[in-house]
């Protein structure tokens, strides 16, 4: 199917260019990144300009937060409804910024030179593109997790920041915490013993609907270009509705189903705690194979990370002497790390450990600890001035999406999945090293990185 060229608004289309025209001509008052200089207060012309491709659901966050860094600028918002866009213009403009021009089109976006960095918003079966397209154009990239939808496209999106020199964060931000930043020092230092397995707790999504209800594409969205790389289908609301319960998530072609949605959060946070960000499992085995109650995978030691085996996912009473009435009912933690002298739990909003007092371990100069990052917006923000690495750059992001598409394709497949991570391949199974990379419509091949 030949794709039709994309709409044009020619009023916010002159607006735009005319924006990105006086920015060429030498704005005074927003300039690149390469001029910043002002530690203590950002003046105007220190300020980095930022656009955001994808308005939906999940970018509510990052348009309410990343403003509040004092360095930025919102420059531009994007997304190919307009609705979602005249949304983040408004409550962009509830923070001060009146003058963030709109467009449904990135590379608009990408070719403005006053826009400093980017963050990509949208879909998953989105991400490479645009990540790879930004950083070819110049700027930097904050980019949601999953970082690419497949294996072949999380290596070409780490091809492009080294080919760019360009600062890429992943949208972990668990590692922007301090519980989980506790529970890997605690695991890097062998503070538990050896371990002997962990547990992630990722939950279900339902199935697509059967039979969707075919409806009209609505009136100021580019659906044909929504679907993007993916195959062509007729519009339903359910296959582009942005839910963290369901929508587009539920779907093989535009993400990872529940791997890419909590996986991509975990398997980070286990990858980081075990210290191999620069390799991963070797085996991959879905629930129901040869009797396999838990889908799990394996590292080259024997390591087994289990999926959704709540029996495990239970922590100790700590309040086991008071009385019943007197009881909080725990939540349960989402990760569990079992070694032979002790356990560790973790999770958005606490860390707990057993024995109890493990949690308050001191760590030392002589330790071994991780990177330390508070703030993951602000932290890639402080590594676009400083152009250091984030604390989830390309490499760490796909290390962790290859686990969560792996998983995915031995759960489609239905049978064990064998990987080399060192030479980044599956191994022995034709059919599933196909699945490494994915077909895509014409017109939106991944940009060539030259």
């Amino acid at each position: 199917m030949k794709r039709p060229s994309p709409p044009t608004n020619s009023l916010t289309r002159r607006s735009f260019l005319k924006t990105s025209a006086i920015a060429a001509a030498g704005s005074p008052f927003i300039l690149n990144s390469s001029v910043l200089g002002n530690e203590e207060r950002a003046a105007a012309n220190s300020r980095i300009g930022m656009g955001f491709i994808g308005c939906g659901l999940i970018s509510k966050t990052h348009i309410a937060s990343f403003p509040g860094i004092r360095d930025i600028q919102p420059i531009a918002v994007c997304d190919l409804r307009t609705n979602f866009r005249k949304k983040a213009l408004d409550k962009l403009s509830q923070k001060g910024f009146d003058d963030v021009v709109e467009t449904p089109l990135y590379e608009e976006v990408l070719a403005n030179p006053k826009i400093d960095v980017v963050a990509v918003m949208t879909p998953d079966h989105w991400h490479a593109h645009l990540a790879i397209a930004a950083m070819k154009a110049g700027k930097d990239v904050y980019v949601e997790k999953p970082m690419t939808l497949t294996i072949e496209e999380g290596k070409a999106v780490v091809e492009a920041q080294n080919k760019y020199g360009r600062i890429l964060q992943v949208g972990s931000q668990q590692r922007s915490t301090a519980y989980f930043r506790i529970a890997a020092n605690l695991i890097r230092n062998g503070m538990i013993g050896e371990l002997k397995e962990i547990h992630c707790s990722l939950g279900s999504f339902p199935q697509p609907p059967e039979n969707e209800e075919i409806a009209p594409v609505p009136e100021g969205f580019d659906y044909d270009r929504w679907l993007g790389p993916t195959p062509y289908y007729d519009y339903s609301e359910h296959r582009v509705r942005g839910n963290y319960k369901g929508g587009w998530r539920c779907y093989w072609d535009y993400g990872s189903r529940k791997f890419g949605d909590w996986g991509a959060h975990h398997f980070d946070i286990v990858q980081w705690a075990l210290g191999r960000d620069e390799t991963g499992p070797v085996e991959f085995i879905p629930a129901g194979y040869e009797g396999a109650k838990y889908h799990h995978f394996r590292y080259a030691d024997g390591l087994t990370v289990w999926r959704d085996n709540n029996k495990m996912l239970v922590m100790p009473d700590d309040d086991a002497e008071a009385d019943d009435s007197k009881k909080k009912k725990s939540k349960p933690p989402q990760i569990r790390f079992i070694g032979t002298e002790g356990d560790v739990y973790a999770s958005r909003g606490f860390v707990k450990t057993s024995p109890k007092e493990l949690v308050r371990h001191k760590f030392t100069d002589a330790d071994e600890t991780v990177y330390e990052s508070k703030n993951h917006r602000q932290n890639f923000i402080d590594c676009v001035k400083s152009r250091k690495a984030p604390i989830c750059p390309a490499e760490v992001g796909h290390r962790s999406g290859t686990i969560c598409q792996l998983a995915g394709i031995a759960e489609r497949l239905g049978r064990q999945v064998k990987w080399d991570p060192a030479a980044e391949q599956i191994v022995g199974d034709n059919e599933a090293e196909a699945m490494q990379d994915r077909p895509r419509r014409p017109g939106y091949e991944l940009p060539s990185i030259s």
